[in-house]
C-alpha cells in the first residue's frame, strides 16, 4: 500500500533551512523515502531522501528529464523562464532523455576526459597561483570575489576554447538566471535583463566561431566542434545554444559555489584544516569528504514519471516532479558511518555529489581537480586562514539546486595563538578581545 505523504507540503526555503538544511533532512529520512515538499516560486515537487532510495531513483527508466513530461500543475509555476529563452536555453543535457542525450554528451566528453584533465592540470596551477599573487601576504580578503568567482572560469574558458575577448565580457551575474523569479516578482525585469544579455552573449560567441570556421582557422577546441556539429546537423541551433548556455553556467558556478562550502567545513574543523595543510597529499581524500560532507548541489533538477507510478512506496501522478536530495543521501547513517562528522579516513565514499547513472556530471574529473587545487593552494598561501566576521553574518545563496556563499570574508596571516577545537575562530577586529578573537559555534 503506497505511504501516505504530508498532507501539507515541507518548505524547502528559508534563511535558517539554507544556512543549515540538515536537521531537516534528518527529520525528513525518519519519516520515509519521499515527501511533498514546496519551493520559493510555489512549486511543489516529490523529493527522495536517503542514500539507497536517491540511488534507485538516478537510475530509474520510469523517469524523465525532458521538460515536455511535465503536466500543467508543473509548468504552471516551474516552466517560469520567459520565450524565447525558454525555448532556446532549456534543451540542454540536463534535460535530455535517451538517446538525445547520449549523443548530445558524445559532444562533450572528450573534453572532460581524465586524461585530458591531467595534461592541463599544471596550466590550472599556473592559473590558482596568479590569483593568489595578487593579495598580499597578510590581511584581508573577499575569497569569493578575489579567487573562488575567478579560478573555476579561467579554467573552463581554458577547457572549452572561450576566446580571451569573450572571458572578458562575461558578467557573473548571468549566473544568476538559474535562479529564476515569477513574473509578479519585483525582481523579474532585472532577470529578463540577464537572460537576454546571456542569450546575445552566446550569439556573438556562436558568429565570432562560425565566422573562424569560415575564414579558414577552424579550431579544434570544445565550442568550435559543437557550433561544426550544428552545422552539419547534429545539434539543432537550439541545443547548440542550450549547451553553450550550461557550460558556462553549470560550467562554473558550481566549483565557486563548491570551494566556498568545503572552505567554511574546514573554517569549522580546524583541526582538519590545520592537517591538511600540513600534508597535501591528503587532499584528493579529503576533497571526496568534503564533497559528501556539503555538496555544491544540494539536489537534482526536475524528472517526471509518464505515467502514474508509485516510488519508494508512494504513488506519484504523472507529470509531478521528482528531486532527489543529494545532501541528504550523502549524509545517511544507514550508509555512511558517523555521517554527520568530517572523516578524512573515510573509505570507501560513493557520495552522490556529482549525481550518479546516466545524468553522472560529465565534468566531475575537471571538477575533482579544481578542487584539489584550489584548496591545496589556498592552504598553502594563506597561512592561519579564518573567517573575518562572524559565521552567523555570511549569506547563503537562496538558490534552490545550490549550496553557497556569495561572499566569504577571510583574514590570513599573522599564526593564531589559540587553540580553538571545533569553534570557528574569528579574525581579529579593533573592538575584539585580543586575548583570543570571539569565536563562535
Amino acid at each position: 500500500m503506497a505511504a501516505s505523504p504530508e498532507r501539507v507540503p515541507v518548505e524547502l526555503y528559508g534563511t535558517d533551512y539554507k544556512r543549515d538544511p540538515y536537521p531537516l533532512y534528518a527529520e525528513l529520512r525518519e519519516r520515509g523515502p519521499v515527501h511533498r515538499v514546496r519551493f520559493p516560486s510555489g512549486v511543489c515537487a516529490w523529493l527522495v531522501t536517503g542514500y539507497e532510495a536517491a540511488h534507485r531513483t538516478l537510475t530509474d527508466t520510469r523517469l524523465g528529464k525532458h521538460h515536455s513530461r511535465g503536466n500543467a500543475a508543473w509548468r504552471a509555476r516551474a516552466s517560469i523562464m520567459p520565450e524565447p529563452q525558454h525555448s532556446r536555453l532549456q534543451v540542454h543535457l540536463l534535460h535530455q532523455d535517451p538517446p538525445e542525450h547520449a549523443s548530445m554528451r558524445r559532444l562533450i566528453t572528450d573534453a572532460f576526459a581524465p586524461q585530458r584533465v591531467a595534461e592541463l592540470r599544471p596550466r590550472f596551477q599556473a592559473m590558482a597561483d596568479a590569483l593568489l599573487d595578487t593579495l598580499p601576504g597578510t590581511g584581508r580578503a573577499d575569497l569569493v570575489d578575489a579567487f573562488a568567482a575567478r579560478f573555476p572560469f579561467q579554467v573552463l574558458a581554458e577547457v572549452i576554447g572561450l576566446p580571451r575577448e569573450f572571458a572578458d565580457r562575461f558578467d557573473r551575474d548571468w549566473g544568476k538566471v538559474v535562479q529564476p523569479v515569477g513574473p509578479q516578482d519585483p525582481g523579474r525585469p532585472a532577470y529578463e535583463a540577464r537572460l537576454c544579455g546571456l542569450q546575445q552573449y552566446i550569439a556573438d560567441l556562436v558568429a565570432h566561431k562560425r565566422g573562424e570556421q569560415d575564414n579558414g582557422s577552424r579550431g579544434e577546441d570544445l565550442l568550435s566542434r559543437l557550433v561544426a556539429a550544428r552545422d552539419d546537423g547534429r545539434l539543432s541551433p537550439e541545443e547548440l545554444d542550450s549547451m553553450i548556455f550550461q557550460l558556462l553556467v553549470a560550467g562554473q558556478e558550481p566549483v565557486t559555489n563548491q570551494i566556498t562550502t568545503a572552505l567554511i567545513t574546514l573554517l569549522r574543523h580546524p583541526e582538519h584544516l590545520t592537517a591538511l595543510a600540513a600534508r597535501p597529499e591528503l587532499l584528493p581524500r579529503a576533497v571526496e569528504e568534503l564533497l559528501r560532507h556539503d555538496s555544491a548541489f544540494e539536489v537534482t533538477t526536475w524528472r517526471f514519471f509518464a505515467e502514474d507510478a508509485e516510488l519508494h512506496g508512494t504513488r506519484i501522478p504523472a507529470g509531478d516532479s521528482v528531486i532527489v536530495s543529494l545532501c541528504a543521501a550523502n549524509r545517511d547513517p544507514r550508509r555512511f558511518t558517523g555521517a554527520d562528522t568530517l572523516d578524512f579516513d573515510r573509505s570507501p565514499n560513493p557520495h552522490l555529489a556529482f549525481g550518479h547513472g546516466s545524468h553522472f556530471c560529465p565534468g566531475a574529473a575537471l571538477a575533482r581537480v579544481e578542487l584539489r587545487i584550489a584548496i591545496g593552494t589556498l592552504l598553502r598561501r594563506l597561512p592561519a586562514l579564518r573567517l573575518a566576521v562572524p559565521e552567523d553574518e555570511l549569506t547563503w545563496i537562496p538558490a534552490v539546486l545550490a549550496r553557497g556563499v556569495n561572499h566569504l570574508p577571510v583574514a590570513y596571516g599573522d599564526q593564531l595563538p589559540v587553540a580553538y577545537g571545533n569553534q570557528l575562530p574569528v579574525a581579529y577586529r579593533p573592538d575584539a578581545d585580543r586575548s583570543g578573537g570571539c569565536p563562535v559555534a
